[in-house]
């Protein structure tokens, strides 16, 4: 037994824990998180075999549902999100599958804001309709439309806070006494702000779910996922399904996340700080119609985000008079923003939403959640923040 198994990281700040929590030393008492590349483990005796297998007794048994540093990880998730229980996941995407494979079944109904990322939408309205479980959207922020929509036989409430793109913002505690009444779970994808700038569970909600590939990770390297809740929930409902389905995060991708978890609060407080500051300037901006920031007095929600948030995030997003082609005339113009749909790494990175992220769904449904033709997303990095705004400006054109 090293010291760290003897101390509680429960009693110690986020970010003593993103950098200590959940690391069990080998015999070799190496300072660094290992990497355990191994597909599968040798046992003592049959009978440990036996009783491995049969869940008796704890221990690895295959890499597709035990491995160490996917298990340091997951602990360490678990401490900073406040939760008991972390599973760890192949993706995003894959977290929100295994958790409404895991939780719902034929004939019930779930509640989903349609501010969401769009394949979240179309895993639900395309996919998991095929299995008889019926979905409704509606808006984030209205409350009384997420209680006229639950049913007798809704399971969840889905949602996104703040959301993708718009950067909208509903009460997390209010929403989670609607589910506590009507006997149903809370899932919030924490994508944007992450631990260190929110935790749900501490505000009522059952489960988050994350992208690790986002700010989780920093700086875009891996693919991985996470789902965060209750031991009893998590090990009853949601394990046994990724066990057997096998929607496994790999023991490389959980190190890297493990380095991005050292660096999170501080990297999110940078974040935060660029991001504002560039949407001070874009507000001022003669070319660009709206600003969407948490941070700034002109958000709608930004008195409940000042409340809910430690800061506003790193994401803006703004709307450029002339649509679609002056979206992209801006997008083009560019020379230090790299254009890809991810976001969350220190370099900063533009999209245009309505032609990739939400590019697959219909026009009506891009016009419900607010998706404007010349909308852009910009995930605001780490670089000098005049550079950033220069190479805006360059894009903008005079």
């Amino acid at each position: 037994m090293n010291q760290e198994d003897k101390v509680d990281w429960k009693a110690f700040g986020l970010q003593t824990q993103s950098v200590r929590a959940g690391q069990k030393r080998t015999p070799e008492n190496e300072h660094s998180d290992p990497i355990f590349v191994t597909s599968s483990y040798v046992f003592a005796n049959a009978r440990q075999a036996q009783a491995r297998f049969a869940g008796e007794e704890p221990g690895n048994i295959y890499s597709r549902f035990t491995n160490p540093t996917v298990r340091t990880f997951e602990e360490r998730l678990a401490l900073m999100e406040g939760g008991e229980r972390c599973i760890a996941t192949a993706s995003g995407m894959a977290a929100i599958m295994s958790l409404a494979m895991g939780l719902l079944k034929a004939g019930d109904h779930l509640v989903c804001s349609r501010a969401v990322f769009g394949n979240t939408v179309l895993l639900f309205k395309n996919f998991f309709t095929k299995f008889g479980v019926d979905t409704t959207f509606v808006d984030l922020t209205d409350l009384d439309a997420w209680e006229r929509a639950i049913r007798p036989t809704t399971r969840l409430l889905f949602l996104e806070t703040p959301s993708n793109p718009l950067t909208e913002i509903v009460d997390i505690a209010a929403v989670a006494q609607l589910a506590r009444t009507h006997d149903c779970l809370l899932v919030v994808d924490n994508v944007f702000c992450t631990p260190a700038l929110q935790r749900p569970l501490q505000l009522g909600a059952d489960i988050v779910v994350h992208s690790a590939t986002k700010y989780l990770d920093g700086q875009g390297r891996c693919v991985g996922g996470a789902i965060v809740g209750s031991e009893a929930l998590l090990d009853k409902e949601i394990y046994p399904f990724l066990r057997t389905g096998g929607a496994a995060m790999s023991p490389f991708n959980a190190w890297v996340f493990l380095t991005g978890l050292e660096t999170l609060a501080i990297r999110m407080e940078a974040h935060c700080r660029n991001a504002l500051e560039l949407a001070r300037w874009l507000e001022n901006h003669p070319r660009v119609e709206r600003v969407y920031y948490p941070g700034l007095p002109s958000h709608p929600q930004y008195d409940l985000a000042r409340r809910q948030q430690k800061g506003g995030g790193g994401i803006v997003s703004f709307v450029v008079k002339g649509g679609r082609q002056a979206a992209w005339n801006v997008i083009d113009r560019t020379r230090l923003l790299s254009i890809t749909a991810n976001l969350g790494d220190v370099k900063t990175t533009i999209t245009h939403p309505a032609t990739t992220t939400h590019g697959r769904l219909s026009p009506e449904e891009r016009a419900e959640a607010g998706i404007d033709d010349g909308l852009l997303r910009i995930s605001v990095g780490l670089e000098d923040i005049d550079d950033i705004v220069a190479d805006l400006d360059r894009g903008l054109g005079k």
